[in-house]
């Protein structure tokens, strides 16, 4: 019921959820800490102290939310009907903080400490710039801790992640010369050589369907925005098109950059501009050998569930913890597909079971 709209799309942002993951654990006997990211915003650190201090785990999940433009449902009054709760951020990904928060409150009130010490950061900002994951890489690494596995909750079908695709974004620009359009031939039309930017751009894209990953498929790229011109009359002096590439494992966004610039190098009778990337993250793949990916397809068995580990095209904080070295699995309950959605929900016996299973990670975890 709280609302958690990320402030880019003029929300109020995470304070009050905040205030909540803090209250939760008031009295169960773990560390909390605030860190605030940005002003008037802080990702709650927990901390569980193991059996083995010097190795440490960490679940994190975010608490700010998409928009609420576009929805069909009542976006903040949690109705649950058929074993559905209904509501902004009810899959994405509150139900999977929620799970997390009463797994560590399960473990840290059983009496007996879990094999290594466990960190829960409910963080900020990952529907915008992933601000809050990146305080979270600098506050353990301010006290020497690098977690050597990330458990991190998004909507999965409560299947196990070990790879997901990267994602760069950024404009592309063409620039004219304005004229009348009662005499074109004194301009130079930049929506003109856009479109041939644009033909250029659809016949590499397609071509990416040549490579392919086990886990996810091929790359993808798209143009999702256009604007340009200014009114009819005139011969446009501008356009600028927004890209989006979903990347594979192995994939260098600064070498995909420079490939774009060698595609479309003498274009038209426009000057393209190349903007540098607004996002860019490239994709994380964790191996199947790894501690993270075996603990949690085991309780996954044990669990009678899919332990099969699978890949996924979407984006989250997953990679930055990769990249900082601390190598990660992504868990939780809902589909990506209500993410985001006019009708977003989650189903509750999900949430039950996302529970049981990071509860049960944390203690198998170094065990």
């Amino acid at each position: 019921s709280i609302n958690s709209i990320n402030p880019e799309w003029n929300g109020p942002g995470e304070a009050k959820v905040a205030d909540l993951v803090s209250d939760f654990f008031a009295n169960t006997g773990v560390d909390v800490e605030r860190d605030e990211i940005l002003p008037g915003r802080e990702n709650v650190m927990i901390h569980l102290a193991g059996k083995d201090s010097n190795r440490a785990i960490v679940l994190e999940a975010h608490m700010d939310t998409v928009s609420v433009d576009g929805m069909t449902i009542s976006p903040f009054e949690p109705k649950t009907e058929n074993g559905k709760m209904y509501g902004r951020g009810s899959c994405d990904t509150k139900a999977g903080l929620a799970g997390m928060m009463h797994a560590v409150q399960a473990v840290a009130e059983q009496g007996a400490a879990p094999p290594v010490d466990v960190y829960l950061a409910a963080v900020i900002d990952e529907e915008h710039a992933f601000r809050g994951v990146l305080g979270a890489i600098d506050w353990f690494s301010k006290r020497g801790v690098l977690p050597e596995a990330a458990v991190v909750a998004e909507p999965t079908e409560l299947r196990l992640v070990r790879a997901n695709k990267g994602c760069l974004r950024w404009k592309i620009e063409t620039v004219g010369i304005s004229a009348h359009s009662s005499k074109p031939h004194l301009g130079k039309n930049a929506i003109s050589t856009m479109a041939e930017v644009i033909r250029r751009l659809d016949a590499y894209h397609a071509s990416l369907a040549a490579a392919s990953h086990p886990l996810l498929g091929s790359p993808t790229a798209s143009v999702g925005l256009i604007e340009g011109g200014d009114q009819v009359n005139f011969v446009p002096e501008h356009c600028i098109i927004h890209l989006d590439r979903r990347l594979l494992p192995g994939e260098c966004s600064d070498e995909l950059m420079e490939e774009y610039r060698r595609l479309l190098i003498d274009c038209g009778d426009c000057e393209v501009v190349i903007h540098p990337p607004d996002i860019s993250d490239e994709a994380m793949e964790t191996p199947e050998s790894a501690e993270v990916v075996r603990v949690g397809s085991d309780v996954l068995s044990q669990m009678k569930l899919n332990s099969e580990p699978c890949g996924v095209p979407f984006g989250c904080d997953v990679t930055k913890l990769s990249r900082a070295g601390t190598p990660g699995i992504i868990f939780g309950p809902g589909s990506i597909d209500q993410a985001h959605g006019a009708v977003e929900y989650v189903d509750t016996n999900e949430v039950e079971l996302a529970f049981a299973f990071y509860r049960d990670f944390l203690m198998n975890y170094g065990a």
